[in-house]
């Protein structure tokens, strides 16, 4: 894995967008995977000045995002659907036919993973995939002691998720307990991964994911067997592992 140090949450955004950008520059027909809560939300914001100011296209692009909330319309304002509008695609020029999510019907809703699985194989694979890391090292919502060999399918979310979710919610009680998720050996399958890590919070957790060997109980720790990852985190996020001897950085 490739650790870029930036000084805080806007240079992690402002840098994460300008990869993107390049992507897109550089093959205009890119698949993109992308992800939602409070990380990326500064990127998809730099996205959209480039694409005011640049005209940077996105006409041919694919988008394929990691998860989706079971039990939520897309036009309730919680989900993913209705964030990534919000937030980029109702912002640039992607047809909406060219922009995908997971969706399940119900926790029993089995061949909505694979047919997610058919659609990403479908459109030639996952150019650059776009990663958060949740407190507990979950990626995409691939909750510690998940498979590396899993792949979409109905998850249910942690205590521990789902409580960091409650902030975008009225109360615990409407937070969803399941969802629909890529698979790590899904994202695995991704030629390029970005992974972004901002805040003191994910401090504990990207110290471990450097320091500890890769292990199912860390599903982050994957990572470290893909050809090409790019983790940007900021000074907030590095602060232990920083101080750690015999770290990536001594």
């Amino acid at each position: 894995m490739k650790l870029i140090e930036v000084q805080n949450y806007d240079e992690m955004s402002k840098l994460a967008a300008e990869i993107i950008i390049e992507q897109v520059q550089t093959k205009t027909n890119s698949v993109l995977g992308l992800a939602t809560g409070g990380t990326p939300v500064g990127m998809y914001q730099y996205l959209m000045k480039d694409f005011t100011q640049n005209k940077t296209s996105y006409e041919q692009v694919i988008t394929l995002n990691l998860d989706e909330y079971i039990g939520l319309e897309k036009d309730n304002p919680q989900s993913y659907s209705y964030f990534m509008k919000e937030q980029l695609f109702n912002h640039i020029n992607i047809p909406e036919n060219q922009t995908y999510l997971p969706s399940a019907k119900s926790v029993h809703d089995e061949e909505a993973g694979r047919n997610y699985e058919k659609l990403i194989e479908t459109v030639g694979g996952i150019d650059m995939q776009i990663l958060g890391i949740g407190e507990n090292g979950h990626i995409g919502f691939n909750e510690p002691g998940t498979s590396f060999s899993s792949t979409t399918g109905i998850v249910k979310l942690a205590d521990s998720t789902r409580e960091a979710n409650a902030r975008y919610f009225t109360k615990m009680e409407d937070v969803p307990t399941h969802a629909i998720s890529m698979g790590i050996s899904t994202i695995m399958k991704s030629r390029q991964i970005v992974l972004l890590v901002s805040g003191v919070k994910k401090a504990p957790i990207l110290n471990q994911l450097f320091q500890t060997d890769v292990n199912e109980n860390l599903p982050a720790s994957i990572l470290k067997k893909h050809p090409d990852v790019t983790v940007i985190a900021d000074q907030e996020a590095l602060s232990i592992l920083k101080e750690k001897k015999g770290s990536v950085f001594s």
